[in-house]
């Protein structure tokens, strides 16, 4: 197995919120092997930048040339490149390499620092623009490239346009700073993707750009297309600010490391469904909590973004006589169905990952209210037609309408069904632990404390 190498052509920031620290974390993180030619060192923490000082020109030479004459590289990242003249020694040690190049246009530090020279900026579009596979400028540094404001998705569009037009091979305008929710605008020359997200409210976001840039290239190193590649940085780098670090006396850093929770929490996770489970088929009594389509029950890992990275039960949850008994063992990726309720409520709040379909009847309605839970109901018939056309797209609907209105994620959502579709009752929970003492004192099995 040939691991993927990036080269990253940056600054160093002292406080590793940013810059190659930054750069590296995302890289490995991503399954890459990271090298530096290192252009500037910053004197920095999460309040700002005191100090920089750049490398000497024929050092910077000398880092890239060492790398790449021994090394090699799969793909290209620049990031700080302060003055033309470095811009210009860039430009060249880079014509004719046949990698992906990823261009970070940084301009400004997330503190206001200002870290690219003004003759830098027509240096960078002259020379390395239009080397860049792909350029990734937040709303300033495209404002600063068109030379006019960006600030909504119109202008985020055709300033893409025209970066492609200034010879970049794709452009990445970065929207971040929208006064609405968050939406990054791709254009690769041929098409315009638009990938948005509901904003994560957080102070600790140091060096997402960095993070973003880097995470594009270890992708496109390891192989993957451009539109998908970009879809999964995004994932990765709202991991990593979901998991942002209170560090200092400022903005933190944001945590590229949390994007491997998944995978690390895997084991302790279906640890957490299988003993939910066995307490659920240990219950004497239960059969009847669950519906005439067997029940249900799903547990995201954290920071869960596909039905992939939600564990649920194969076959779903039977009974044997009076009791609950799970068809198969745990598993990630075994429900799509549940898996869509419970990834929508995770984006509306991550601590909520666990949820389980069971029987409707006016009963449990009653239960639940008097056991003073937030109960919710969506109404199938209202269901747009566009959604309802989409395979599996109801309760994903039905959960984000019912979370819209009361602006928060309820203990439980129903709906009455309609011609062929049974009514189903759903309760959601931090864990399956959780989950199991919701069943119980729905059964009246045991009240929760």
């Amino acid at each position: 197995m040939t691991i993927p190498r990036v080269l990253i052509i940056a600054g160093s920031d002292s406080g590793g919120g940013a810059g190659i620290q930054a750069d590296l974390k995302a890289v490995a993180a991503l399954g890459g092997h990271g090298m530096t030619a290192v252009t500037a060192l910053t004197a920095q923490n999460t309040q700002g930048v005191s100090g920089v000082h750049p490398v000497p020109l024929d050092f910077v030479r000398a880092q890239f040339e060492s790398v790449a004459g021994d090394i090699g590289f799969d793909a290209v990242k620049t990031g700080m490149l302060h003055s033309a003249d470095l811009v210009s020694l860039v430009a060249e040690l880079l014509s004719g390499a046949q990698a992906p190049l990823v261009v970070d246009p940084v301009m400004v530090a997330k503190g206001g620092d200002r870290l690219l020279a003004a003759d830098a900026v027509a240096a960078l579009k002259q020379k390395l623009l239009p080397l860049a596979t792909v350029i990734t400028p937040n709303l300033d540094e495209a404002a600063e490239l068109m030379g006019r404001p960006v600030k909504n998705r119109g202008q985020m569009a055709q300033a893409a346009r025209e970066l492609v037009e200034m010879g970049a091979g794709a452009a990445l305008v970065k929207g971040g700073h929208l006064a609405e929710d968050p939406c990054d605008v791709l254009y690769d020359g041929d098409k315009l993707w638009e990938f948005a997200a509901p904003r994560i409210h957080t102070p600790h976001t140091h060096g997402t750009g960095c993070t973003l840039a880097s995470s594009l290239a270890a992708l496109l190193a390891a192989g993957w297309e451009l539109a998908p590649a970009v879809g999964r940085a995004r994932l990765l780098v709202r991991r990593a600010i979901l998991g942002g670090l209170a560090i200092g006396q400022g903005r933190g850093p944001v945590h590229a490391m949390a994007d491997l929770e998944p995978r690390l929490m895997l084991g302790p996770c279906l640890a957490e469904m299988e003993a939910a489970l066995s307490r659920l088929e240990d219950a004497p009594g239960l059969a009847h909590m669950i519906p005439e389509v067997r029940g249900q029950l799903g547990y995201a890992l954290p920071g869960a973004a596909s039905f992939e990275e939600v564990i649920a039960v194969p076959g779903r949850i039977t009974h044997l006589g009076d009791r609950l008994k799970a068809v198969g063992a745990p598993r990630p990726g075994a429900s799509r169905h549940v898996a869509k309720i419970v990834l929508t409520a995770c984006a509306a709040d991550p601590a909520k990952r666990a949820a389980m379909a069971l029987n409707f009847s006016e009963e449990i309605i009653t239960r639940a209210r008097n056991l003073g839970w937030r109960v919710a109901e969506f109404d199938r018939s209202r269901e747009p037609a566009e959604i309802k056309a989409r395979e599996g797209s109801s309760l994903e609907w039905g959960t984000a309408s019912v979370i819209k209105k009361l602006g928060a994620v309820p203990e439980a959502i129903f709906d009455r069904g309609e011609v062929g579709k049974e009514p189903v009752f759903r309760i959601l929970a931090r864990n399956p632990a959780e989950i199991v003492d919701m069943v119980l004192a729905l059964a009246g099995k045991e009240d929760r404390q």
